[in-house]
């Protein structure tokens, strides 16, 4: 008896110390073994690689951890890079059916291939709760069509912080063309997007959504904020050119109708033939910096549907041409517009809706209002050299709802509505009008 007892609880010691191995487990990888190590990571295992150049990808295909115990792939925070070349014919992150993956770290080189950096495959069921954080994306700009980080899949909860993106055809690009693949729930934080071919970023329309097991049905929030969106070099023209950001618009029915995108503490920065943002259905904007030397800056228009509901909120707005243009058709449903408390200094500063509770002016006299207009990055400073309140205060119906509202661009906190980007002039500026990474100084509300 006392020797099977033995063996029953030396089973049970190797069942529980397997288990504690891969909910507690730190491995290390080498561009020689990192494939088959990847092959067999589970629940709560990280995979650490080696700084070196990997030539193999990363197939992350029905991989999933859990809530608690996430997969994670990361290489070196600091010092050389886990650089990951790509291949002819293959997307460098292969992302389908899997789940609460986090990748962090890495180098994805395009080397001027036709491959993505990053994609939730189009032909997955599924990808969700994925974090991209600290990822440094190059070499994709063979065409605007190649992209850096991309689903083609219904996603929900992806996390995407902290990442650099530069040169690329599209920055990043959520849903499909036709509005099938929702993007749902995500966060797109702290990252740099510059001198794409194309969009920096476009998360499509939606169509009416699938039924998903554990896709989230209630109203939901994506975030986009304290961002660094720049189209200075390299993008389209004609009928090619892109804004800099388009959202397009929510389901039209059922689960999704009632989702709302928060986008604000983000610089948005030149485009030589286009607008810096659009945007359509349900959204808000605000405490935002848009400065465009040559377009516009500002435009709210259908594309795919009608605008539904737009706040825009404490923007500070510059540009020679139009600042903020809202393009409504007569026979559309009247929709939901709160433009308020906005600094625009334009040749033409609002188009489309009253400019009650908004400072204006031409765009020669910014320097009226703000310290260094006509400086470029990171000599460009739009705090205020004088404070005007706007008539609306921030507990209205318009505010109330909205993600750090009280919390300025350079993240100061806002004891009165002063209008534009930043209720105050603090020198230096905590978060500069660079277009390199700044880490946030505020913990942010979610």
């Amino acid at each position: 008896m006392r020797r099977v007892g033995q063996r029953r609880y030396l089973a049970l010691l190797g069942v529980y110390l397997a288990a504690s191995a891969s909910a507690l487990t730190t491995i290390d990888g080498s561009p020689d073994d990192y494939l088959e190590k990847v092959r067999h990571l589970e629940p709560g295992m990280t995979l650490q690689l080696a700084a070196g150049e990997y030539r193999g990808g990363l197939y992350l295909h029905e991989l999933s951890g859990t809530a608690a115990a996430p997969v994670i792939i990361r290489g070196p925070a600091k010092g050389s890079a886990a650089i990951f070349v790509a291949r002819e014919g293959h997307n460098t992150v292969s992302v389908a059916d899997s789940s609460y993956l986090e990748l962090r770290n890495l180098t994805l080189d395009g080397k001027g291939l036709a491959v993505d950096a990053v994609k939730g495959e189009g032909n997955a069921h599924w990808a969700h709760h994925i974090t991209l954080e600290n990822l440094r994306i190059v070499g994709h700009g063979a065409n605007q069509q190649i992209v850096g980080i991309s689903t083609k899949c219904p996603a929900w909860n992806w996390v995407i912080r902290g990442n650099e993106i530069r040169g690329a055809g599209t920055g990043m690009y959520f849903g499909n063309s036709d509005g099938s693949a929702p993007f749902i729930a995500g966060i797109i934080e702290d990252n740099v997007v510059a001198d794409t071919i194309g969009y920096n970023l476009q998360i499509k329309h939606q169509l009416p959504r699938p039924a998903i097991d554990g896709m989230p049905t209630a109203p939901q929030v994506t975030v986009i904020r304290r961002n660094r969106f720049s189209k200075e070099h390299g993008g389209s023209s004609g009928p090619e050119a892109r804004p800099n950001v388009l959202v397009g618009h929510w389901p039209l029915s059922g689960p999704g109708q009632e989702d709302l995108y928060l986008i604000y503490g983000n610089f948005f920065y030149q485009n030589w033939d286009e607008a810096l943002f659009q945007g359509e259905g349900r959204l808000a904007l605000y405490n935002n910096v848009f400065v465009n030397r040559l377009n516009d800056a500002i435009h709210i228009q259908p594309h795919n549907d009608q605008v539904r509901e737009v706040r825009i909120l404490f923007n500070s707005v510059l540009t020679p041409q139009s600042g903020v243009i809202i393009r409504v058709p007569e026979a559309a449903p009247k929709p939901r517009l709160v433009i308020d408390a906005n600094a625009v200094f334009a040749a033409h500063t609002i188009v489309g809706h009253p400019m009650l509770g908004n400072v204006v002016g031409d765009y020669a006299h910014a320097d009226g209002y703000f310290k260094r207009p006509y400086s470029s990055p990171p000599e460009l400073d739009l705090t205020p050299t004088v404070k005007v309140h706007s008539a609306s205060p921030f507990n209205s119906d318009a505010a109330a709802d909205l993600l750090d509202i009280k919390i300025d661009f350079d993240e100061h906190p806002r004891t009165v509505p002063v209008a534009g980007a930043y209720a105050s002039a603090s020198s230096p500026l905590r978060r500069p009008l660079t277009l390199g990474r700044v880490p946030p100084t505020h913990v942010p509300s979610n």
